[in-house]
């Protein structure tokens, strides 16, 4: 039993890190298509791409680990159905229970790992990424902005610096113009300002002090000094397709989800509180979705006997992706509709647990049925049904 537990661990292991690289591979490959067009204009060098890729690994990480534990498990026990080696081992007198140690045992190891990834990893990913992004459109503002030179590039905003340092990003004698408001034109004058980033709101700064603002409204100008003045500028309005916004519950870190006021967040943003709830449940389901996918993968690799590796990928595939789906939609409706999470993330879960504990006595008992079998059975009535009907209208021709 102890080698029996061995060897399938092993298995386990070898089918898991190369199901891991490969759904990574592929995603990461989706990933960088989308990045290409949210970083375009940033002209990105080989190790700022690296890096951000980096960054966005754990986030992916927590939904590639429960398909590949999944993978790993159900493709070991689909060829050993198919090689006829689960037979040969119940005719040893080794019963599926006995079999269920090492799946078990690997399902766990998978679920901390992923517990880890998502509890620790996930918000330190998205902060970094948010920061390294924000870091390099900062310092590319500060390319585009030429001593000397009025920039015209923001929609309804001009800006002109006499003086700019790009590696302290500092301006001397600034100039802006606001016409984003049709009613008015707002004219500021600054000796003195800096870019700056909000890192939550996803915003560049440019930061005025001891100027003074004009605004026209029609024939009338008013003036109004001020000691600091910030102009707030979305990426989206100097770099094409770049837009962070504020910081969202996928990108917050373990402790900021569980410090979030949750009664002060419903005040004043009640889908955003709604949001927050629902991630921190997310948080936790999704490595523990490891195991329970781990034990439906069995009885299902069981009933598939006779099916190829390819075939039984994708099958394998199709189940996390139904379990997904279910599971997305019950996140939904907890995120905008309120429901409680309780009912509409652990429920479907409860559900899918109860179905795997169900399958894997029947595999066990050897009641599953086969879906190879029955697949075959319905051709063979097809065809009897088929063949009936022929003849039934031959029948009637003759007749005529």
């Amino acid at each position: 039993m102890n080698l029996l537990q061995r060897r399938l661990f092993a298995e386990f292991s070898k089918v898991f890190a190369l199901s891991l690289a490969v759904l990574l591979l592929f995603i990461l490959m989706g990933q960088a298509m989308r990045l290409r067009d949210m970083l375009l204009g940033l002209e990105l060098g080989m190790g700022d791409t690296l890096r951000l890729f980096a960054y966005l690994t754990p986030s992916l990480l927590q939904y590639i680990m429960p398909v590949a534990c999944m993978l790993a498990v159900f493709l070991t026990f689909l060829r050993m159905s198919s090689d006829r080696e689960l037979i040969a081992l119940k005719a040893g007198g080794v019963s599926l229970y006995q079999m269920l140690p090492a799946p078990l045992l690997f399902s766990c190891l998978c679920t901390l790992f992923s517990l880890w990834v998502t509890l620790f990893l996930v918000g330190w990913g998205a902060g970094h990424f948010r920061t390294e992004v924000l870091d390099i459109a900062s310092s590319r503002a500060r390319v585009v902005l030429r001593p000397g030179v009025f920039n015209q590039d923001i929609p309804n905003k001009v800006f002109f610096a006499r003086r700019v340092d790009p590696e302290r990003g500092t301006l001397a004698q600034v100039l802006v113009e606001d016409k984003s408001r049709p009613d008015m034109r707002l004219t500021i004058l600054a000796p003195l300002g800096s870019l700056g980033v909000d890192y939550k709101l996803g915003e560049l700064l440019f930061l005025l002090k001891n100027g003074r603002i004009y605004t026209e409204r029609g024939d009338a100008v008013t003036t109004l000094g001020f000691e600091e003045y910030v102009v707030r500028l979305q990426l989206s309005e100097m770099f094409r397709s770049l837009d962070m916004g504020p910081l969202k519950p996928g990108e917050m870190t373990w402790s900021q989800l569980m410090g979030a006021d949750d009664s002060e967040l419903a005040r004043t943003d009640q889908w955003f509180a709604n949001k927050v709830i629902v991630e921190r449940h997310s948080r936790v389901v999704f490595p523990l979705a490891c195991i329970l996918l781990s034990l439906i993968a069995i009885p299902v690799a069981v009933s598939l006997e006779g099916v190829r590796r390819q075939s039984g990928m994708v099958m394998g595939l199709v189940i996390f992706l139904l379990y997904y789906t279910v599971l997305s939609s019950g996140m939904n409706m907890g995120k905008y509709n309120g429901v409680n999470p309780l009912y509409c993330v652990w429920a479907p879960n409860l559900a899918f647990l109860l179905f795997g504990l169900e399958g894997f006595h029947l595999a066990a008992q050897e009641r599953m049925p086969h879906a190879l079998e029955w697949l075959r059975r319905f051709r063979q009535s097809r065809k009897k049904r088929d063949a009936g009907e022929g003849s039934a209208g031959r029948n009637r021709e003759g007749t005529a």
